[in-house]
């Protein structure tokens, strides 16, 4: 005689069945479900009509910490963004953080290059989205797509990242723009914006992709290649000897 409760081999067998089956069931619902939020999202492409440039916390001081970049290399990546947000006279804003303390005034090119970009120096804030006057700087220009860099990556640039992201905005953070103590913290930081929803790219990137078609003005965006891409002048002027010869 087998009691109700008692535990048996056919018993045992039973159950895995029913159990397999309902995690076959499971498997069914959720995989589906995985693939549909793991999907990689719709492709957005920068609209020079409809973008901001902030620079956030290149200052004087704080650069000093970048060790993921060559300083030389890491300042004409910071003035080649720059350079392209000038030259579509796309709106831009710089701000500071604590500038009377060890981090230093803004690099001094920036506002010299941006003339008509607001300054915001906070006082201590250190998301800069915190700060109301840069919040309703960002939002008073009227745009949804921000172009962002600063100092340093995983702090300057991903807290005010993570922020524009929740408030509904499209983020590109420019990662050739950006810099931190180390590659591991660089990585950590873009890892952390992109499963938020940030997009990734450098400054040559935004320059080109803004500007769709070589043919809209060779001369002038070309320019920003010869100035800021390393190599770039080379080869435009071996392309000039070539033609000239040809004639």
């Amino acid at each position: 005689m087998i009691l109700k409760n008692e535990v048996t081999p056919r018993n045992m067998e039973t159950e895995a069945i029913h159990a397999s089956r309902s995690s076959a069931s499971a498997s069914s619902i959720i995989v589906p479900l995985l693939r549909i939020t793991m999907s990689p999202p719709a492709y957005k492409r920068l609209d020079r009509d409809n973008c901001v440039f902030l620079f956030v916390d290149h200052q004087s001081g704080l650069v000093q910490l970048v060790r993921d970049f060559d300083p030389n290399e890491f300042h004409t990546n910071v003035l080649g963004l720059a350079k392209v947000a000038a030259y579509f006279k796309a709106p831009a804003i710089l701000t500071t953080s604590f500038e009377t303390g060890p981090n230093g005034p803004i690099v001094k090119e920036l506002p010299e290059m941006l003339p008509n970009a607001p300054l915001i120096r906070r006082p201590g804030q250190i998301n800069a989205m915190d700060n109301e006057d840069f919040a309703n700087a960002v939002k008073a220009t009227g745009k949804k797509q921000v172009v962002i860099s600063g100092v340093l990556t995983e702090v300057c640039v991903a807290f005010p990242a993570l922020s524009l992201i929740e408030q509904g905005y499209d983020v590109f953070v420019v990662t050739d723009a950006s810099g931190t103590f180390k590659e591991h913290t660089r990585e950590a930081a873009h890892k952390r914006m992109v499963q938020a929803g940030c997009q990734l790219l450098n400054w040559a990137a935004v320059g080109a992709e803004l500007h769709r078609d070589w043919r809209r003005d060779i001369e002038g965006f070309g320019a920003i290649w010869n100035d800021y891409v390393p190599g770039y002048r080379c080869l435009t002027q071996s392309y000039m000897a070539t033609k000239d010869t040809s004639k």
